[in-house]
């Protein structure tokens, strides 16, 4: 007869290696273990991300599941909060059913509230959609003096340096502006 209530089990290989790794994690307080950690998240994050798709139907839903799980899983190893490092598997998965359940009661009250506070969406005309007016422009630029084209021309369109025209780049940086200006002024002219 045994003086225990229940039959000892030996514990699974992989329960051995999820509490070594907790061990390891948790063990490192002053200093981050970037390898026991990546194997943390290389070991769970596939099968926290597949949890997500199951339960949350989203893939983007799922991808923030296992940023945050992942996350506080985590923070609570280093604090060494754990308090049977052979379960990892079961407490990962035990914050998923928890985040889960956090996310789907938020969405809920947001439609909750949206039902009740929300505003009716105000009507609206999409604005017309303008038409580049080519021969308009090349009117417009051909007001312009022969300097003032070329800046314009030479480091609006053609992305160039200006250094070729002769001009310092300070006297670029007042002609441009105000050619710009110009331009827009006649293009908006009798539209």
């Amino acid at each position: 007869p045994s003086s225990t209530p229940f039959p000892s089990t030996p514990l699974s290989r992989s329960a051995v290696e999820d509490a070594a790794l907790a061990g390891a994690i948790a063990g490192s307080a002053t200093a981050i273990d970037a390898a026991a950690e990546g194997e943390f998240c290389r070991r769970f994050a596939p099968r926290v991300r597949l949890y997500g798709l199951r339960h949350l139907r989203d893939r983007q839903a799922a991808a923030d599941l296992v940023q945050q799980v992942l996350l506080m899983a985590l923070e609570r190893l280093r604090a060494g909060k754990l308090r049977e490092p052979e379960r990892l598997a079961s407490f990962v998965f035990g914050m998923c059913r928890m985040v889960c359940m956090d996310q789907r009661r938020g969405a809920a009250r947001r439609g909750a509230l949206l039902e009740t506070y929300g505003i009716e969406e105000e009507a609206y005309e999409p604005a017309e959609p303008r038409v580049f007016e080519q021969e308009k422009l090349a009117a417009c630029l051909e007001a312009l003096s022969e300097r003032e084209r070329s800046v314009v021309i030479t480091s609006f369109f053609q992305e160039e340096s200006t250094g070729a025209l002769g001009l310092s780049p300070g006297n670029v940086r007042v002609i441009r502006p105000r050619r710009l200006w110009k331009l827009r002024a006649c293009m908006e002219a009798g539209a």
